[in-house]
């Protein structure tokens, strides 16, 4: 390729990659939308056992065919489904000839139009002498997609579990499926009828036994003051009806007579069939953190309760079934399964599983004996507001029920006592991701049937009303050992013949398998990554590294690492202490005393290995969560500090939310650095003049050459602007004085803002056009205009106090704060979005609105906001009231 970059004095020229001069992120996202709501067909190697913040398959494919590909001479293209065809020797003509050519596709990619490598994206592409490092691997994503373009990947991760994941995904092409279920085979044949006995209960259509899916448990405290045994229900739901009749009506628990009942509305009061009781199966006794006895009337904190009562009580009040001889024998689905009330029969069960694990010593290694280390996440910190010890857990076991200790262990001997290493570890692998909905921390979605799992809520949240899961399973059901077994067969018959799946023209396609097995050829390894000694090896880093404090990765690992430890202890040295690594970690986190500061400084020092570890003309591409100008500003700064020049930016579909608390994160950026050797002096007026100038021309061509969002183009503007700051980074003077990078992205930020003429009445526009309107499309359509999120939330034009809600006309807030400023002096005031949504209102309510329209005045202005108004949301009042006479007719 004859482009290159780089004209800074003392700068190698080197080769621009495809990811420097553009990506196809209309494509990438347009299958992450598709693939964020299906991972399991799209990529069910990433499905075998969770990770927190994984970045999509998909995104990282894309990322590393752009960034890895440019030596054409270099890359081999196969057909998949044609082995040992290359696109060379495949094509439709008789002749097997083919026009197709790599290195014309890698030079026509540029920022207007960067599909020509597109084309490869489902393809079996291979590329030679390529080796690529993640040092904060995680779930291993970067390194996954990467080997499937045949580079050697290394990585590295601190967490040992993170390392036990990326590790059994790397070696999954090349394990033999045949040899996993045979182990399996023999696992079911030891313990899977020990442990569904225990899931059995009389079935409701006949003499014999159906399996339980799931037993509902409720927490109970005894009343402060009347003694009285109070169940801790929010309400009174147990799950939908399915099926027949049933079907749209909900089963719920009578608190009566504790029967479980169908009833067409749950939201409302209805009677009891079966004790006549009329009772609103809403309105539960626990609400906002106390409970209310119905003896009584005693209201009372529950976490106080817990302390003063040493922990809670449990009652087993129903369970949902699955019956196979009432399905053999043909009978409706609605009788096949179904929910019941507890009988006497189940909770002797239950108490027979007790009996069993009180007295089966030789099972207590199988369990964890640790504590539950105190943490940002563990217990209630800035972080999060949950806090496990109020409910009174102290160890890991509190968190599961006798029942649960008895199975779990016998599952986990089982699984020890199997040979081969390599097969061990995926049953194993399987063992540990069922946790999550194997414990006595998770509820049931009622409307949508089915378990939730530990980290729904990405914290350690108890539950007042607990789901307990047949471990085993079942023919149905979620979770269980014989599911998540299931799903990591898929993952590792996914990883010897993989397959692509994406869009075409609007139609959704997959390719055939491709020959090209995930790992081959992989290095790994556990720990600080600040320490690792590589210098000048590698060609490129692809990485997602952490976010201040959005994840405390030691923390929640911990529910599985002390399950895992127990059997990978004596094989691993980084699984012999009793947690995970806390102190080492680069994040964000009050429990270790370190703050936002001692993030930035260690990602800093990252940064700083990454950069001796690349090849001269080696690239770092990495995601990283849509931020602001502060953190931007602090992420160029340590970026341009240990020697790189940021060359691009792009906006990606991230299918994330917020850690905790706070709006989901659907987009993050893709950050593109290059070493650079040294920096050239520039005044900031000079500086400024070429920022300006580089974020109106990308601008121009992104309009007028692609459909992307304003939101998209700023993000787009943004890395333009970054890569012109990078090329003088520490040399930039104004006033005498060298800028900072946070200075210069203050600066970046207000010179794109005043690159446009959008503001806050145009974003919310779109807002009002954008199909359930999230905060995160806030910060999106802020990007590159003159407004900003705080400008719409002080306005009111958005409020997150009871979800998201838009300020519209009819918005109680919105509404409050307009009428504040109509009643203030004069009309100066007010803008002209604030005037037509007060008119709107006073329409709406029959009131006179001339006199207004009269007082303010109407120009071209208003005229045609009220025109965009009515457009986007088919609401014609808005311009009546500022033409049609007849409305004010209307009385005051």
């Amino acid at each position: 390729m004859s482009e290159q970059s780089g004209s800074s004095q003392g700068r190698q020229e080197r080769t621009e990659l495809p990811i420097e001069r553009g990506f196809p992120i209309e494509r990438v996202n347009e299958i992450a939308a598709k693939e964020g709501r299906a991972k399991m067909y799209y990529r069910p190697i990433y499905t075998m056992h969770k990770w927190w913040a994984r970045r999509l398959g998909c995104v990282f494919r894309a990322i590393s065919l752009y960034t890895m590909l440019d030596d054409p001479e270099k890359v081999s293209v196969f057909e998949p489904g044609h082995e040992g065809s290359t696109l060379a020797s495949y094509g439709d003509d008789a002749d097997g000839k083919s026009d197709f050519d790599v290195a014309s596709l890698l030079e026509r990619v540029d920022m207007t139009d960067p599909e020509s490598l597109w084309e490869l994206y489902p393809k079996d592409v291979r590329v030679e002498d390529k080796k690529i490092l993640d040092p904060f691997m995680g779930g291993g994503t970067s390194l996954v997609e990467a080997s499937r373009f045949g580079a050697e990947v290394v990585g590295n991760d601190l967490n040992p579990v993170a390392w036990f994941v990326t590790k059994k995904e790397l070696e999954a092409g090349q394990t033999d499926v045949e040899e996993l279920e045979e182990a399996f085979e023999q696992v079911k044949e030891d313990v899977a009828d020990e442990i569904t006995q225990y899931y059995k209960t009389p079935c409701p259509n006949g003499d014999h036994d159906a399996d339980v899916m799931y037993n509902f448990w409720v927490r109970e405290l005894d009343c402060v003051s009347c003694g009285h045994t109070v169940p801790l229900f929010k309400d009174y739901r147990v799950g939908k009806g399915r099926y027949g009749d049933n079907k749209g009506t909900y089963s719920v628990f009578c608190p009566s007579c504790e029967s479980v009942v169908s009833v067409d509305d749950w939201q409302n009061e209805c009677a009891c069939n079966e004790c006549g009781n009329s009772f609103d199966p809403s309105d539960g006794n626990v609400g906002r953190g106390n409970y209310h006895c119905t003896d009584c009337g005693q209201k009372y904190s529950v976490t106080d309760a817990v302390a003063e009562q040493d922990g809670y009580g449990l009652s087993l009040y129903a369970l949902e079934y699955y019956c196979g001889t009432c399905d053999d024998q043909g009978k409706e689905r609605a009788a096949v399964k179904g929910y019941k009330r507890a009988e006497k029969v189940d909770r002797d069960l239950a108490q027979e599983a007790r009996k069993e694990w009180e007295e089966a010593d030789e099972l207590t290694q199988f369990v964890p004996q640790s504590e539950i280390a105190r943490g940002a996440i563990t217990e209630s910190s800035s972080i999060s507001g949950n806090d496990l010890f109020q409910h009174g857990l102290e160890d890991w076991t509190d968190a599961y029920s006798p029942r649960q200790l008895l199975c779990l262990s016998k599952l986990l001997q089982s699984i020890s006592e199997v040979e081969n290493e390599n097969v061990r570890e995926y049953l194993l692998m399987a063992f540990s991701d069922m946790l999550r909905t194997n414990n006595m921390l998770v509820g049931y979605e009622h409307s949508n049937n089915h378990i939730n799992h530990i980290f729904n809520t990405n914290s350690f949240d108890v539950p007042q009303a607990a789901a307990e899961a047949n471990v085993w399973g079942t023919e149905y059901g979620m979770g269980t050992f014989q599911s998540i077994w299931d799903m990591v067969i898929s993952g590792v018959e996914y990883a010897s013949a993989p397959t692509e799946r994406w869009v075409d023209d609007g139609e959704k396609k997959e390719t055939p398998e491709f020959a090209k097995p995930i790992g081959e050829n992989f290095t790994l390894s556990q720990g600080d990554m600040r320490k690792l000694d590589y210098e000048d090896e590698f060609d490129a880093v692809i990485s997602d590294p952490p976010y201040y404090d959005n994840i405390i990765y030691s923390e929640v690992s911990d529910f599985f690492y002390v399950w895992l430890r127990l059997i990978l202890k004596d094989e691993y040295e980084w699984f012999e202490p009793e947690y995970t690594p806390r102190t080492e970690s680069i994040v964000s986190n009050p429990s270790e005393g370190k703050d936002v500061e001692d993030f930035e400084m260690e990602l800093r020092e990252g940064f700083e290995v990454v950069h001796e570890s690349l090849v001269d003309d080696g690239v770092l591409t990495f995601t990283y969560h849509h931020s602001d100008s502060e953190s931007w500003g602090e992420l160029l700064e340590s970026l341009c500090d240990v020697g790189f020049e940021v060359t691009a930016t792009y906006p990606i579909t991230a299918d994330l939310h917020k850690f905790i608390s706070g709006e989901a994160v659907s987009f993050d950026i893709v950050v593109v650095a290059r070493p650079i050797d040294d920096t050239e002096p520039a005044s900031w007026n000079s500086l400024r003049r070429d920022i300006y100038r580089t974020a109106r021309r990308t601008r121009t061509q992104l309009e007028e050459n692609r459909d992307l969002s304003r939101g998209d183009i700023g993000v787009m503007e943004m890395g333009a602007c970054f890569h012109e700051y990078s090329k003088h980074h520490g040399k930039v003077q104004r006033d005498g004085e060298i800028m900072s990078a946070k200075e210069v992205v203050q600066e970046i930020y207000g010179i794109i803002q005043e690159a446009s003429d959008i503001g806050v009445e145009d974003v919310f526009i779109d807002l009002l056009d954008t199909s359930n309107p999230s905060f995160d499309d806030v910060n999106k359509l802020c990007r590159g205009t003159n407004a900003n999120p705080e400008d719409l939330k002080e306005t009111h034009l958005y409020n997150q106090d009871d979800g998201f809600e838009l300020g519209t006309w009819d918005n109680e807030k919105r509404r409050a704060y307009i009428e504040e400023r109509v009643n203030g002096e004069g009309g100066d005031h007010l803008s002209d979005l604030d005037k037509l949504q007060f008119l709107r209102y006073r329409y709406e309510k029959g009131k006179a609105v001339q006199n207004y329209v009269d007082k303010w005045g109407v120009d071209d202005d208003l005229r045609e906001l009220a025109g965009r108004l009515a457009d986007v949301t088919g609401d014609d009042a808005y311009t009546r009231v500022l033409g049609d006479r007849d409305i004010t007719s209307y009385g005051e």
